[in-house]
């Protein structure tokens, strides 16, 4: 009865040099994973005004229970590694990346820096 099995994120950092090509060839407007991405990827996610997302990992089972609906629409053959239309309710996530490509791992740490 489970629209997926479990749902954990992925430390997008390894695909950070696919980020620019996956969104203009898709469409795709919200990523999902685990880690910090780097400059070229917060460059893309800008350009293209998309935005990421981020899960704590372990969380797989809180995430899959969010999914209500899931159909795979590009690379069909990669399996698991497919991008996914979700149709989500109350996903356990938080905006890292936002459309200007303003990522929380830069922001954050400045916020909380101590000054001398």
């Amino acid at each position: 009865g489970e629209v997926v099995g479990p749902a954990g994120p992925t430390t997008s950092t390894r695909m950070d040099k696919f980020t620019a090509r996956v969104l203009a060839d898709t469409g795709l407007k919200v990523m999902i994973g685990k880690a910090e991405r780097g400059p070229e990827a917060l460059r893309a996610i800008a350009a293209h005004g998309a935005v990421y997302m981020i899960a704590v990992g372990g969380a797989a089972y809180l995430v899959s229970k969010a999914i209500k609906e899931a159909e795979p629409v590009a690379y069909r053959d990669l399996g698991m590694e497919a991008i996914y239309r979700l149709r989500v309710e109350d996903m356990p996530v938080t905006l890292a990346v936002d459309t200007k490509g303003n990522s929380i791992h830069e922001i954050g740490p400045k916020a909380w820096r101590r000054t001398a």
